[in-house]
């Protein structure tokens, strides 16, 4: 870019999340900065929804020269969005510093330091794709702990055509610390293309003092903007050039941007700005953060028409339409009491917590002490309620009932949907509060109802078993009446069957003593015959040696005669 060829340094406002938006860089460029940064876009979010490029990046033509800075991870999805945006910007920017965790997370900035390839071919790609002459690609990036992989993804994108690099001399790990800028001054050095340098730009002083420290082409300064808008003009504060004017006039067209057409919107927050001293800087009366969701204002012929797409800024006239706060936090305790209700409603609900162990608790001494006073402010909290819903229901339908066009009102259009979304809002609270509060009373009742009933259940079921147990004894005493009764009866029947037993055991004796003679008779008579068989065997003993000693001597003798 020419800027950079005319030999000074370059004054950069940085990409500020929810801050650098057009009517801050309208502001900005009037104290001496000569480049602006738009906030991180998400480039994949940016060519997939409509709403988000409407809502997320608005210029007219006086934001010039004007960098889109976008977040991304594919290098086709960087290309579309650069193309997308090119026709009403100077360049885009490639963040690759960012150390928030999502970010990390989702593969978008500091982590893409650790992937020089990727960054190169996302360059290139824009390089290549993007028609416009004269288009700037540039990269913001923190520094490794390893000073080397730095200077060699500097030198890789370089190659790869980056119109600048943008440096912020702290590791993704550091935030408060101090910043490095002899590694900066190293990075520089090493590059043939401009360098802005960033972090810790404070004032005009911190500038001349870096840009000598270092070397570089531009500086960058975040925070120190945000502080004082006019920083790079060299204002110790931010001039007021009438009391209470802030936001330049932008047209919708964006036709101009000169410094005496200012939006005369009072500050609120200053009552009686006579006999207030004068604040040390314009953030002291309206912090950015709520001007940066100022994104367009609209003029129509002499008749002011304020068209503020976003959230309100509770500084200015459009306060006045807004509830005082006291409405909003008697909604926020209700709301706090509705979460109570539901957090008690669950705890009343655990499966754990048996309704008799409830009712031990309801009937602790305490409850009794403020049991008159529990019944006196459920009905107060009642009626409350019943109130807080019918003012609800009287919101919605006032700002149900008129709808005012669009196309003609954008502003008050966009003014009464905000009021009747907080109606509505409103009405569900209080609506489901009063709800829950009826509901938690009844459930309370029901636990010491179903505790009653399961005390009394299980009484009736000791005397059920009582009665039981009482009966089952009564017919065992009986089922041993019976028995005794029937044993009487057959004893009778016994005692003549008993007198013939005796009888046939007495005959049986009797044969049996005759047996056991007869068995004596016989063992005698074995005993006798066992004698005989004995002296019988010795007499054939005898007989066979007389034979064999008969048979010997008959063979001596016939050998002799031999």
């Amino acid at each position: 870019m020419d800027l950079f060829e005319s030999g000074k340094v370059v004054r950069v406002c940085a990409p500020m999340v929810r801050y650098s938006k057009l009517s801050f860089r309208c502001l900005v460029r009037k104290y001496g900065c000569d480049m602006c940064f738009t906030p991180m876009i998400v480039a994949a979010d940016f060519m997939r929804s409509v709403k988000a490029r409407d809502s997320e990046f608005t210029t007219n033509s006086c934001d010039r020269p004007l960098i889109i800075q976008f977040a991304a991870k594919d290098a086709q999805t960087l290309a579309d969005a650069a193309c997308v945006v090119a026709p009403f910007s100077d360049g885009v920017d490639l963040n690759c510093g960012c150390p928030q965790r999502w970010a990390v997370a989702e593969g978008y900035g500091a982590c893409l330091i650790n992937k020089p390839q990727l960054v190169k071919d996302m360059v290139r790609h824009v390089k290549n794709q993007v028609e416009k002459p004269n288009y700037a690609v540039s990269i913001k990036i923190r520094i490794h702990k390893d000073l080397r992989k730095t200077v060699d993804l500097c030198q890789k994108v370089e190659a790869a055509g980056v119109s600048w690099i943008t440096v912020h001399g702290r590791t993704p790990e550091e935030r408060h610390q101090p910043v490095h800028y002899d590694a900066i001054k190293t990075i520089k050095d090493s590059l043939s293309i401009p360098v802005i340098a960033n972090g810790d730009i404070k004032n005009l002083q911190d500038v001349e003092s870096i840009h000598q420290l270092t070397g570089v082409d531009g500086v960058m300064a975040a925070r120190g903007l945000l502080a004082n808008p006019a920083l790079f003009a060299g204002y110790e504060y931010t001039p007021l050039k009438k009391r209470g004017e802030l936001f330049p006039r932008l047209s919708r067209t964006g036709d101009s941007c000169e410094e005496g057409e200012l939006l005369d919107l009072r500050i609120n927050a200053y009552h009686g700005f006579d006999s207030q001293p004068r604040p040390n800087s314009i953030t002291d009366m309206c912090p950015w953060h709520t001007l940066s969701r100022f994104d367009k204002i609209h003029f129509t012929g002499g008749n002011t028409e304020r068209r503020v797409l976003g959230h309100e800024c509770i500084h200015t006239q459009l306060r006045a339409a807004i509830r005082p706060t006291e409405m909003t936090l008697q909604w926020t305790a209700v709301a706090l009491f509705l979460y109570v209700e539901i957090g008690i409603l669950v705890i009343l609900c655990l499966p754990f917590i048996s309704p008799q162990r409830w009712q031990k608790i309801f009937n602790l001494s305490i409850w009794n002490s403020i049991g008159h006073f529990w019944n006196k402010g459920f009905l107060a909290m009642i009626i409350i309620l019943i109130v807080l819903f019918l003012d609800a229901v009287r919101e919605v339908r006032k700002y149900s009932g008129t709808q005012p066009s669009k196309e003609a009102m954008p502003s008050m259009y966009d003014h009464l949907h905000m009021k009747l979304f907080r109606a509505q809002r409103n009405l569900y609270i209080s609506g489901f509060t009063l709800f829950l509060w009826l509901v938690m009373r009844r459930v309370i009742m029901l636990i010491n109802q179903l505790a009653v009933a399961n005390n009394t259940s299980k009484a009736l079921h000791a005397q059920t078993e009582a009665a039981n147990q009482a009966a089952r004894q009564y017919m065992e005493d009986i089922e041993q009446l019976k028995q005794a009764l029937t044993d009487d009866a057959e004893g009778r029947n016994h005692g003549q069957k008993n007198e013939l037993l005796r009888k046939e055991v007495q005959k049986l004796t009797e044969e049996l003593k005759i047996s056991d003679e007869a068995l004596k008779k016989s063992k005698s008579e074995v005993q006798v015959m066992k004698k005989q068989t004995e002296s019988l065997t010795k007499e054939y003993d005898r007989l066979l040696q007389e034979h064999q000693k008969l048979q010997n001597q008959t063979e001596i003798g016939n050998k002799k005669d031999m």
